[in-house]
């Protein structure tokens, strides 16, 4: 099996492209699996793409697949903001996380200034619209590519 990135998508992120269009787009959840999915598979990597609305189904999901995964990209949705499970999920799955968020959180309501996975990813990517999961892919990829090339030497 090929190694994997991990695409871990939090609440309402099933309902991308008719969700408040206004706010996310219309690309749909499957859209965006489909465009990463076409990025790491030319880095000759596995895309593992899950979507729950509930916290315990996403730290499953975490500790099951990070042993097998380079990295993960995450939008956990509204658990970003107290989400400490998924946080603890992260620290202990020990491998290179990115937080995408759809829309600019620091522009929107103050509750969602707060983000409790900033200390414990490797970056954010916020507000650029799906473009940041694609951002996201390619960072992942690349440290992939050169961790592996410096273990062939």
């Amino acid at each position: 099996m090929h190694p994997q990135v991990l695409l871990l998508n939090g609440p309402n992120l099933n309902r991308l492209g008719q969700r408040e269009p206004h706010i996310y787009g219309t690309t749909t959840l499957s859209d965006v699996e489909n465009r990463v999915r076409a990025i790491v598979e030319r880095h000759g990597l596995h895309l593992v793409s899950k979507q729950s609305n509930h916290e315990g189904d996403l730290v499953d999901i975490l500790q099951e697949e990070a042993p097998d995964s380079v990295g993960a990209i995450i939008n956990p949705g509204a658990l970003a903001h107290y989400g400490y499970a998924l946080r603890d999920a992260v620290v202990d799955a020990a491998i290179p996380v990115i937080e995408v968020h759809i829309s600019n959180v620091h522009k929107r309501e103050p509750f969602r200034h707060h983000l409790v996975l900033a200390d414990v990813v490797v970056g954010q990517i916020v507000g650029l619209g799906i473009q940041g999961y694609l951002l996201a892919a390619e960072f992942l990829c690349a440290e992939w590519s050169r961790k592996s090339a410096s273990k062939s030497f």
